[in-house]
């Protein structure tokens, strides 16, 4: 892949001889495009629709401006380093996330986590932007973390 970046090989939370699988997030191109599309879509959609026109037009402008705005946001969103150990707790950029959650919708991955001020943050990884290897990669850590402790919703 062309524009790959390659983190660095050593954390100051993790143990210099730990297995981990370092990967980068960044925005899908793939993501930019099916927003972009949609806004498209939306100007069509106003525009086909029993809608009076004084109504209708400003709306299909709106849209039309919309996704190339939300596409052109979310191709600016910062690369971020993601490191997950096979036997610690996985940080990005160097800090440690909590309450990690990754789920997996066919090729795409997301990890939903919160930073040390209790914010949640999700990330997706399309297919663009995470290749085979470290999909397979990312599921093995993954897997091999450790579960958190369940919290019984009633008494016993």
């Amino acid at each position: 892949m062309p524009h790959l970046i390659r983190s660095s090989s050593t954390s100051a939370n993790l143990p210099p001889d730990a297995p981990v699988v370092r990967l980068a997030w960044r925005p899908s191109r793939w993501l930019a495009v099916a927003l972009a599309g949609l806004g498209a879509l939306g100007t069509c959609a106003v525009l086909a629709c029993g809608m009076p026109r004084w109504i209708a037009i400003p709306l299909a402008l709106l849209s039309a401006l919309q996704g190339p705005w939300l596409a052109r946001g979310h191709l600016r969103v910062p690369v971020r380093a993601v490191a997950w150990p096979m036997d610690g707790d996985p940080t990005i950029d160097g800090a440690r996330m909590e309450g990690v959650r990754l789920h997996w919708r066919g090729p795409l991955a997301f990890l939903c986590y919160r930073d040390a001020a209790g914010r949640d943050h999700r990330l997706a990884w399309w297919p663009d932007t995470l290749p085979g290897r470290q999909r397979r990669e990312l599921r093995l850590a993954a897997a091999s973390a450790p579960t958190p402790a369940t919290i019984a919703s009633m008494a016993p």
